[in-house]
C-alpha cells in the first residue's frame, strides 16, 4: 500500500519551502531517502504529488503501431499462421515480436485462429472427425 498524499506533501514542502535536505526530510517523517528523493523530483517535474499509476500494459504500443499492417495482412490472407505473421513483420517492417505478443494483439482485437471446415488439415489416422468444439461449422438453415 502506498503512503498518503498528505505525507508526500509534507515531505515535499519541508524540502522546497522549509529548506531541509531530502535526507533530513526523510528522517524527520520516517520515510526512506529514496522515497523523499522520488517525491520531490516528481513534484519538480510534473507539479503533482500523487503517486504515478502502477500496473497495466506498458509495452503494447510497439505492436499497436503495426495495427493497420497486421489487420490488413489478416484480411488479405485469413489462413496465415502466427509464425508466418511473425516472419512477415520481420521481413517487411523490421519489427520482431514473439508469437505470444501476436496472440495477445489479435485476442485484444477479437480475432481468433480456430480451425474450420474451409481450412481443415489432414486428420490423425484412426480419427474420423475433429474434436468437438475445434471446428466452427456453418449454421444450417
Amino acid at each position: 500500500m502506498g503512503l498518503s498524499v498528505d505525507l508526500r506533501q509534507r515531505v515535499v514542502e519541508a524540502v522546497l519551502e522549509g529548506g531541509l535536505s531530502r535526507n533530513a526530510a526523510a528522517k524527520r517523517f520516517s520515510v526512506s531517502i529514496a522515497s523523499a528523493v522520488r517525491w520531490v523530483k516528481r513534484f519538480e517535474t510534473t507539479g503533482r504529488m500523487s503517486p504515478a499509476p502502477s500496473g497495466g500494459d506498458r509495452r503494447s504500443g510497439r505492436i499497436e503501431a503495426q495495427r493497420d499492417y497486421l489487420l490488413g495482412l489478416i484480411r488479405r490472407t485469413p489462413d496465415i499462421t502466427l509464425l508466418e505473421i511473425q516472419e512477415r513483420l520481420i521481413a517487411n517492417c523490421g519489427e520482431r515480436f514473439s508469437v505470444s505478443v501476436l496472440w495477445r494483439f489479435f485476442d485484444r482485437h477479437g480475432m481468433t485462429f480456430k480451425k474450420n471446415g474451409a481450412r481443415a488439415r489432414a486428420t490423425t489416422p484412426g480419427r474420423a472427425t475433429a474434436t468437438p468444439g475445434m471446428v466452427r461449422a456453418a449454421a444450417r438453415s
